[in-house]
């Protein structure tokens, strides 16, 4: 079996302040997410999210379910949202194949009953993916970087300059609880989701990528009144609670992936934290 899988339990906030820094990265980061050849899964018990890397370097992978599920396959209670961030790769829903450049997305819906994540021509695939509990089966939808949703915000100034790539979001794509999308930081800028925010209606993840092999990014957790911190390298994930900020700052510039689930589907559903009111 090429899925290879683990579990997160929630943490109360009350917890989570007495955890020393072996303690939060045990809980919160994930740091082998791409192994060569391997599907590599957490399943966490925040709004049961699952997030997911899938290499297929010498031969195709399907992600197959695994014994915490109880199905017969992946997605027969699930959707899913894949994000390419290697070379031009394809995935294999149900027999049909489709083509993902680059940071492009694939939306799956419940009901699939085979996805296989195929070995780029040139270069290493990598595929980033996110899946959560699912009521309805929406079809299967490719989103391009022209079809999503695009924001550019911040400022140079304020060392935050990005742009915001909604790609799987109710406003481009049909899904039942789901959202991903990525953020591009400009040269010059490194802080992301700045001012920080909370929303206890859903939890999210953040994967960070396209950051040099000796640069990291600070990645700023916990209640806004008693925040935490994780150093995170290029293609780790971090697990945020709903009770949690969400933010960080790099040693450069870079790009990361953010996935949620729960109840809401409005992107501006945020309990917005002034900086200075940061502790």
């Amino acid at each position: 079996m090429s899925i290879h899988y683990t579990t997160r339990h929630a943490s109360h906030p009350l917890d989570a302040k007495a955890y020393d820094t072996t303690k939060l990265r045990e809980h919160f980061l994930i740091e082998d997410l791409f192994q060569d050849d391997k599907i590599q899964v957490v399943y966490t018990l925040y709004d049961r999210l699952i997030v997911g890397g899938a290499t297929p370097v010498n031969t195709p992978l399907k992600l197959e379910t695994f014994p915490t599920l109880k199905s017969e396959n992946f997605l027969d209670r699930r959707e899913l949202g894949i994000i390419n961030i290697g070379p031009e790769s394809t995935v294999v829903v149900d027999g049909e194949t489709f083509t993902l450049a680059t940071k492009e997305a694939l939306y799956v819906g419940k009901g699939t009953k085979k996805v296989i994540f195929q070995p780029a021509r040139a270069g290493n695939a990598a595929f980033y993916f996110n899946s959560a509990p699912a009521h309805h089966p929406y079809p299967t939808k490719k989103v391009s970087l022209e079809q999503a949703e695009t924001v550019e915000t911040g400022s140079l100034e304020n060392s935050n300059h990005r742009t915001i790539r909604k790609l799987l979001i109710n406003s481009v794509v049909e899904t039942c609880q789901l959202q991903m999308g990525l953020t591009d930081l400009m040269p010059g800028s490194v802080w992301n989701t700045m001012p920080a925010h909370t929303h206890d209606r859903r939890m999210e993840a953040y994967l960070y990528f396209n950051l040099p092999e000796d640069q990291v990014v600070c990645h700023f957790m916990g209640e806004p009144s008693e925040t935490r911190h994780l150093w995170v390298k290029n293609q780790q994930a971090v697990i945020s609670p709903p009770w949690s900020i969400h933010s960080g700052a790099g040693t450069s510039n870079y790009t990361f992936i953010w996935g949620m689930a729960g109840e809401n589907l409005d992107y501006n559903d945020m309990d917005k934290v002034a900086p200075a009111d940061l502790k």
